[in-house]
């Protein structure tokens, strides 16, 4: 990538050679030539908020940023990046979305996340750092870019305009007003659930800013949760990529003898997790773990993985996640353990099921939904 603080070397995480996306684009560029312009030699506390794999402090290293994100994926791609660049250690602080931000701060760099929850949510939690003299600038393909996108800078941070695009990429600048009367912060946000949906009916449901459908169950989790596995008088389970966890609380509540895993790469997932898990005062014993799927979890050691995979990377449209997930489950699991998987019908995970695991079974269907079972012979 070609900065005007030099040419870092980039990639994703986890490395895959096959993968033809880069760990960079026109939207990271496009800010960090307009911070040149502005602030040439960044001083004070430099924040950046939402580097999706490091590109934007690994090129800021000299300056000293903090990064704060919700990956973890993109907190070990920004660590791998730091040192194949060189970077010394501690060159650059790591914060999550869940971390308390710095006291102060000068340049308050944002890349605009898709969730506009959770861009409300940390523009509320980094607004008492912000000065009137703070540098505030974001950046975001234009799709990913609306007004509603500008109003939330407006009404949190102060006055605030877009710039022309540029390679399909638009700028954000606001000028910070002290003065600004802010709104309280809605998140994390519950709610209740209905009454047909099986273990968890009418229970609480707590969801951090960003997490997938944070205000509603949605209609994929709730076709899963009618249909999911009876109790089995304990054993293993893994909510994998668990969301608020509404899907492992209800297999918890369904079998109290299970131990149930609850992992994601999304700190806010897991935060959701932990705290919809601890609303509904279930009984038994549950992990609360963020990162890479089941990576680090022992081989043969899990009886039972829920899964409703993603389908996007970013606004990337990739079924590797999915594929990660699976063979996770796979190598996870021991003999006679099994994968259940809720997907929409047309994104055909029954054809890499079979492949993995050599069978796939449909448990139920719908037009939209259908959920698989697939055995570790």
């Amino acid at each position: 990538m070609t900065t005007p603080w030099g040419e870092p070397e980039l990639s994703r995480f986890p490395e895959d050679p096959r993968d033809r996306l880069r760990a960079w684009d026109a939207a990271d560029e496009y800010l960090l030539r307009h911070l040149a312009a502005r602030r040439p030699a960044p001083d004070g506390t430099v924040v950046v908020v939402g580097d999706r794999w490091g590109a934007l402090v690994t090129a800021l290293a000299a300056h000293r940023p903090t990064q704060i994100t919700d990956s973890w994926l993109g907190q070990e791609a920004t660590r791998a990046n730091l040192a194949r660049n060189g970077v010394e250690p501690g060159a650059v602080r790591l914060l999550t979305t869940q971390d308390a931000p710095p006291e102060r701060i000068d340049v308050l760099l944002v890349r605009v996340p898709k969730s506009l929850a959770l861009l409300e949510d940390q523009l509320l939690r980094l607004a008492p750092s912000v000065h009137a003299d703070t540098v505030v600038a974001g950046t975001g393909m234009v799709k990913e870019i609306h007004t509603s996108t500008l109003k939330l800078f407006e009404r949190i941070l102060g006055p605030t305009r877009t710039s022309l695009a540029e390679k399909k990429a638009r700028l954000i600048s606001c000028t910070p007003d002290p003065s600004l009367v802010r709104p309280p912060n809605p998140w994390p946000y519950r709610y209740t659930l209905p009454e047909d949906v099986g273990a968890v009916s009418g229970r609480t449901v707590v969801n951090h800013a960003g997490v997938f459908c944070a205000d509603r169950l949605d209609i994929g989790t709730r076709f899963f949760l009618r249909h999911l596995p009876g109790a089995r008088g304990g054993g293993r389970v893994v909510d994998l990529g668990c969301g608020n966890g509404v899907v492992g609380t209800a297999a918890a509540l369904a079998d109290p003898k299970a131990e149930v895993l609850f992992v994601d790469e999304s700190f806010q997932a897991v935060a959701s997790a932990q705290d919809t898990y601890r609303a509904n005062d279930v009984s038994g014993h549950a992990e609360f773990r963020v990162g890479d799927g089941l990576a680090g979890v022992p081989a043969g050691s899990v009886d039972l993985v829920l899964n409703n995979p993603p389908f996007h990377s970013h606004q990337a449209t990739t079924d590797a996640t999915a594929w990660r997930m699976f063979t996770g489950a796979r190598r996870t699991l021991r003999p006679g353990g099994e994968l259940w998987v809720v997907g929409n019908r047309h994104l055909g995970h029954h054809v890499k099921l079979r492949r993995l695991f050599g069978n796939s079974e449909v448990v139920a269907s719908d037009p939209k939904f259908v959920i698989l079972r697939a055995v570790r012979r």
